[in-house]
């Protein structure tokens, strides 16, 4: 009775292993691939967001001027006054929202864990 080389217990072994590593590779491509999307997505946003600041900045700049100048004969000191508080509370509401995003979880390895579950399910 001859058997197949790599047949019997060692065969065994040696094909688990390889199985093994073949799920530990697809596992570690999937990570990859998460990891690449979710940079992509934060420097798409953050691009987007340094672009939207610098709109929005230069519009509150000529507002600012054009309020002023409307109001500089007789309520210039006031309605600078108004338009300090008008800037300092959006900015502290937007902080409050920036806080809030970041303190929120967003998903990550989202795909990877619900792979890893599917794989513990079949066992």
């Amino acid at each position: 009775m001859s058997e197949l080389p790599g047949a019997g217990f060692l065969g065994s072994v040696r094909q688990l292993f390889a199985t093994l590593l073949e799920t530990l590779h697809v596992r570690l491509e999937l990570l990859g691939t998460e990891l690449e999307q979710e940079k992509r997505r934060v420097f798409s946003a953050l691009v987007l967001a340094a672009v939207a600041i610098v709109c929005l900045a230069l519009g509150l700049v000529m507002v600012s001027v054009l309020v002023l100048l409307i109001f500089w004969d007789s309520y210039r000191l006031g309605a600078a006054c108004t338009l300090a508080l008008l800037y300092g509370g959006g900015a502290a509401y937007l902080l409050l929202r920036a806080k809030q995003k970041l303190s929120a979880p967003s998903g990550l390895f989202e795909h990877s864990l619900a792979e890893l579950q599917r794989d513990r399910a079949k066992d």
